[in-house]
């Protein structure tokens, strides 16, 4: 509470600097109020003073001379405003998705996003982790991470593994900054412009972002209830070479359909077959109220390589990624982290989540997400109802619902059209290479508990149709 105070006061005087540059009452290369006395006119002590200035100095706005003061700095300029929002006249793609979703502010309803809300996470378990790191030997604070990751993290990672039935050793795992970066390190080791990569068709939007960055080919697979088409995949196979093939198993992103046995062994035949890799991103796996099946167990990690992270269940902002492999291929990534990164992910943040794994907090902050999403899902999916929006399936966890509009309405112009009631939202076609899933939108149900979501909803719709 005195810190939040102290912040508060640093604030005002910052405030009340700017104001007075702004409204001229001091000009370019103007001396500011000495510290002491500026601190008696605002009602703060000197640190506070001191700490203000320091903040407009880093910020450029006013600059320090030795044994002079503080002096406007001559060019000093009003703080940077950030658009609103991001332009209507660009295209509705992967990145207008993703610039809606982390650019809007607090007052922006965000039921396109693919995150929970911050108070659904463990923040107070959070805080006590950061405390705990905050005592920790100098070294951990300082310097760069090993190149393979905390060794705390990776331990609790193979038991995890384990429990699938996958028997990997510490050669088999490094860490890496996020899950994003897992999945782009992966592509630059094994692909090259050209290349062919398949993905689930509709499949997580950012995996077509990152796939074009990598100029390669990509062909979308249609992707159902119990995992891709797999008469389509074989298809694609002896029509060409492609060198890998990206999915979810569990809880698959957007449509929340979880691979069948058959269709998961059919797979791992045809991609062996045609000496493909698949890349498996297991990110929503906890989600799962118990554990469905896994290419990766099925295939003892030889073929498949493992991806994931802990952004979903338990921080964005502490983001700490993983990959799971053959121990030659490990290898050769951690040159490429080495090269790209310098050294291992940030090891702060790995730690803060070996903490959080570690006891049985987290088992427990799983349980409560899955019920309170159960109940959450339900009660969503009965509220689209009622405004003509059927879910293709119900989840058997996870935040998001594949819904499909009523006929006739496309999902783009209905999400351009929600932006402007405040409202961001996931449109069918940033999920599909084939842009097939016009008709369709996901939606995060953690993020549709008020009311005004479906009052703006109602109304894009009706100016979409």
């Amino acid at each position: 509470m005195a810190g939040d105070l102290a912040g508060s006061r640093t604030s005002d005087v910052m405030t009340a600097i700017r104001g007075r540059i702004a409204g001229r009452a001091l000009a370019p290369g103007d001396r500011l109020p000495s510290i002491r006395r500026f601190a008696a006119t605002m009602n703060v002590s000197p640190s506070t003073v001191v700490e203000a200035y320091d903040r407009l100095a880093a910020e450029g706005l006013i600059r320090a001379q030795r044994g002079s003061g503080f002096y406007v700095s001559n060019a000093a300029l009003p703080p940077l405003k950030l658009a609103a929002e991001t332009p209507k006249a660009r295209a509705v793609d992967p990145f207008w998705i993703s610039r809606q979703a982390l650019d809007a502010d607090d007052a922006v309803l965000k039921p396109g996003c693919g995150w929970l809300p911050a108070d659904w996470m463990p923040n107070e378990a959070l805080r006590r982790a950061i405390r705990s790191l905050a005592r920790s030997e100098s070294d951990l604070l300082a310097y760069y991470g090993s190149t393979h990751g905390s060794p705390a993290l990776r331990r609790l990672l193979l038991g995890r593994l384990a429990e699938e039935g996958i028997g990997a050793g510490p050669d088999h795992l490094m860490l890496t900054n996020t899950g994003t970066q897992a999945l782009d390190l992966v592509c630059r080791f094994l692909l090259r412009p050209g290349d062919t990569v398949i993905v689930d068709d509709p499949g997580y939007f950012n995996f077509q972002a990152l796939l074009k960055a990598h100029q390669v080919k990509i062909i979308g697979v249609p992707y159902g209830p119990s995992g891709p088409d797999i008469g389509a995949f074989e298809a694609i196979l002896a029509a060409g070479r492609p060198k890998l093939y990206i999915t979810n198993s569990a809880i698959h992103n957007p449509t929340g359909a979880t691979v069948s046995p058959q269709v998961a062994h059919r797979l791992l035949n045809a991609a062996a077959g045609s000496d493909m890799t698949i890349v498996e991103d297991d990110i929503f796996a906890d989600f799962e109220p118990e554990p469905s099946t896994r290419l990766a167990a099925l295939d003892g990690l030889s073929r498949v390589i493992r991806i994931g992270s802990f952004s979903k269940t338990l921080s964005a902002s502490a983001r700490c990624g993983y990959i799971a492999a053959r121990p030659d291929w490990i290898e050769g990534l951690v040159d490429l982290q080495i090269a790209t990164n310098f050294g291992g992910p940030n090891p702060i943040s790995s730690e803060i989540i070996a903490h959080m794994l570690a006891g049985g907090g987290y088992r427990k902050h799983m349980e409560e997400l899955r019920r309170k999403l159960v109940r959450v899902r339900r009660e969503t999916a009965d509220r689209l109802r009622r405004l003509g929006i059927e879910p293709v399936i119900l989840p058997r966890g996870g935040f998001n619902l594949w819904c499909r509009l009523p006929d006739g309405l496309d999902s783009a112009l209905v999400a351009q059209a929600a932006v402007a009631g405040g409202v961001v939202l996931a449109p069918g076609n940033v999920f599909s290479v084939s842009q097939g899933a016009a008709g369709f939108m996901r939606f995060n149900v953690a993020h549709m508990l008020e009311p005004r979501v479906y009052e703006v909803l109602a109304a894009a719709m009706k100016t979409a149709s």
